[in-house]
């Protein structure tokens, strides 16, 4: 199966101005998919049905899928896609954030959070600065696209999928509405992801509905593969955040107030960009300390491909507007930055603007051990001799910290569910409600279960994540599936000892085996479901009152780079990671996520730049023009440690959720590069404050350095067309 794409940003379409009669002669084809084929309905989305499966009436990015042709080949299906014929009435359309606010086209609600006297903070303070700062898009680029296997099963509307989602049970939903059936009538079935990283969350249903509208209407087996073209184009990405900031401070470098608006590219459904503002808003003060602070958030509607989760969700961009007022006031002042987020750290007890406080703070350790390790000192009288012996080169370092809220920040998605059968030989099978994309959580929970029942891990198996056997699944996402999910297996485990105690304590020196059998034979039920949800959450933003998170988790990194001030090139020189993870359930596992989240966040900051055309068509469609981080880009040095004795009693054996807060501490690279840009300048005597927009592409630090050579180039034109302008 193929899909057929909008190729307009939006415009109106009727059923005359779509002509698949030369695709439905082509050879192999076995029909074409259009709104009309859809049983159910055709409105759809993760919480607001503000989608469609396939366009009706009117398009409104390009990358709107509005149909679908099927054949017996995905080279057939492909040709016989760009056979069929489609044409459009134009509307106006809106591409960038810019272009969104100047148009006022916002998403409802706008989200506020407020803490403190802000008027009376900027009283205070003894200097006030303004600033501003553009974060860019991110692609995911999984190594497996999206794919979807659809079976129809024959029997009272029927449906099963093979899909590669981080949301099965979102999956099963949406299916089952478009098919017009109840979900029991779906079953979605997930071995593993080739990688998801938060782009299999929710816009897997973009391909799963309409794979399963295919399969209906033929009666017979579907799949469709996207290529990794038609994958970026369709599914979207990170948001792009444009932040707005000011900020009162002290002498000291003491932060007193904080005014901050948040602007994200949601494109042109709503999905999960509501919750992604709330994170990014509740992580507006990074790790530090801010008596009074506001902050606002408003979601861009534009014509672009909707925008959604990913590794994250919304916290990195949050913090990296924290980052640009922290390096702002250090420069300000003339002090180094290092001392200015010293000073502004949280200490035990304090709380965030949304009143939650902090307990079991690990921040302090974090940031002397990283200090510590790194050779702070030392370095960086290193880099400012070299600084002074090299004109056209620079050496710079930053120590950056992160404070990542852990769980779901929608109450009710803080649930799991467990399902474990002993078989009569001993072995165990173990089914959860967590899908594995490679992040390494069948491995955790095998581990989980092996300690509760006391057995060999080699005796437990994970066949498979289904809706059939753990129902109402949560995502896999927010960095919880660990917490959430063993909990729930344990909670099974714990059930299945108590009911083989008894044959324990009557043969106390037999095997596991023994007891097993022992409990068959008296008809002891050896299958028990587990089930656990977080307590004490829930936020309102109404009070600004409630639990927001379960607990958090910390992390520093310092990071040292080289810059070529002529072409803007960059070195990575060295990067050190101290990060808080409790007592690790898996060390190996959880180092390779930090280790593979900073790596993804430097792809984020430093390197990876999707380019739109005026009419939003995404030019940066493949590697060959959208770089992703290369050997060549990991630091010279790399070292990860993982804090020691920081138990954590609000999780599973006293761990911490790992998967996105390391990626953050990738900033560390980018304000180390600012850092060499601000040597580079001072030495063509600029000093002071700059914007330093991200991805810090090789273009942006040539131009930062401003030198005798930038100013031989003219300011750019405001009317023209520039990568900035497309940079959505």
């Amino acid at each position: 199966m193929s899909t057929i794409i909008v190729e307009t940003q939006s415009g109106f379409l009727t059923e005359s101005s779509i002509d698949s009669s030369v695709a439905e002669a082509m050879p192999g084809v076995a029909c074409c998919v259009f709104a009309k084929d859809i049983p159910g309905s055709n409105a759809v989305g993760p919480i607001t049905y503000d989608e469609t499966v396939l366009a009706d009436g009117q398009v409104t990015c390009v990358g709107h899928i509005i149909g679908a042709v099927v054949a017996d080949t995905q080279l057939a299906a492909q040709r016989a896609a760009k056979a069929v014929r489609v044409q459009y009435q134009d509307l106006p359309h809106i591409v960038t954030i810019q272009e969104a606010i100047a148009a006022q086209s916002f998403y409802q609600p706008i989200r506020t959070i407020k803490s403190g006297d802000l008027e009376a903070g900027f009283k205070q303070a003894d200097h006030i600065l303004e600033g501003e700062m553009h974060i860019g898009g991110q692609e995911h680029f999984y190594l497996e696209t999206n794919v979807t296997l659809a079976v129809p099963r024959g029997e009272d509307g029927e449906m099963e999928l093979f899909v590669s989602t981080q949301s099965p049970s979102k999956t099963q939903l949406l299916v089952a509405k478009v098919l017009g059936v109840p979900a029991n009538r779906v079953m979605v079935r997930v071995k593993r992801m080739g990688g998801g990283f938060g782009g299999k969350e929710t816009r897997t249903t973009v391909l799963s509905t309409v794979v399963a509208v295919a399969a209906n209407k033929l009666k017979r087996p579907v799949r469709c593969m996207l290529d990794r073209d038609e994958d970026m184009l369709v599914t979207g990405g990170r948001h792009p955040f444009y932040g707005k900031y000011k900020v009162g401070f002290l002498n000291s470098g003491k932060v007193v107030a904080l005014d901050v608006s948040y602007y994200s590219n949601a494109g042109n459904s709503m999905d999960l960009s509501l919750s992604i503002m709330e994170r990014a808003l509740f992580h507006m003060e990074n790790s530090y300390s801010v008596a009074n602070v506001r902050g606002r958030g408003f979601v861009c509607r534009t014509n672009l491909p909707s925008n959604t989760a990913f590794r994250g969700f919304g916290g990195p961009q949050g913090m990296m507007v924290t980052e640009s007022w922290v390096t702002d006031v250090a420069q300000s002042l003339g002090r180094p930055a290092e001392e200015v987020r010293r000073l502004n750290l949280y200490v035990e007890g304090e709380s965030t603007p949304y009143n939650q406080m902090l307990d079991q703070l690990t921040l302090d350790r974090c940031w002397d051990e990283c200090l510590q390790r790194s050779g702070y000192q030392q370095r960086r009288a290193a880099a400012d001799l070299y600084n002074r012996l090299n004109r056209w080169t620079k050496r710079g370092l930053a120590i950056v910290p992160t404070k990542f809220g852990i769980s779901f920040t929608a109450a009710f998605l803080n649930q799991a569910g467990a399902l474990v059968h002993i078989y009569t030989d001993g072995s165990v099978l173990l089914t959860h409600g967590g899908t594995e994309m490679g992040q390494g959580l069948h491995t955790k929970m095998v581990q989980v279960a092996s300690r509760v029942l006391g057995i060999p891990c080699s005796k437990i198996h994970i066949s498979e994540t289904s809706t059939n056997t753990v129902p109402n699944t949560s995502p896999t996402a927010a960095s919880a599936s660990s917490d959430l999910n063993g909990a729930a297996v344990l909670n099974a485990c714990q059930t299945l000892i108590q009911r083989l105690a008894p044959y324990k304590t009557l043969n106390p020196k037999g095997s596991w085996e023994d007891w097993v059998k022992a409990a068959y034979f008296d008809r002891v039920n050896l299958s028990a479901n587990g089930f656990y949800k977080t307590p004490d959450l829930g936020y309102s933003f109404d009070t600004n009152s409630g639990r927001v998170f379960n607990y958090f988790t910390y992390g520093v990194a310092c990071s040292e780079v080289e810059i070529d001030c002529l072409t803007g090139a960059h070195k990575n020189l060295s990067t050190t990671i101290v990060m808080d993870v409790g007592h690790s359930l898996n060390p190996a596992i959880d180092i390779g996520q930090v280790e593979g989240g900073f790596l993804q966040g430097l792809g984020l900051f430093t390197l990876e730049e999707l380019h739109y055309s005026p009419r939003g068509v995404l030019l940066t469609r493949g590697p060959g023009s959208y770089k992703i981080p290369a050997f060549g880009d990991i630091p010279t040095q790399l070292t990860v440690s993982l804090l020691r004795d920081a138990p954590n009693d609000k999780a599973i054996f006293a761990s911490k959720a790992v998967g996105e807060p390391p990626l953050f501490l990738a900033a560390s690279v980018f304000y180390a590069i600012k850092d060499a840009i601000t040597a580079a300048r001072v030495e063509s005597g600029v000093s002071g404050p700059f914007r330093l927009d991200s991805p810090a592409s090789a273009e942006r630090i040539r131009t930062a350095c401003c030198d005798r050579f930038t100013k031989l180039c003219p300011p750019a034109d405001p009317g023209t067309f520039t990568p900035w302008s497309v940079q959505v």
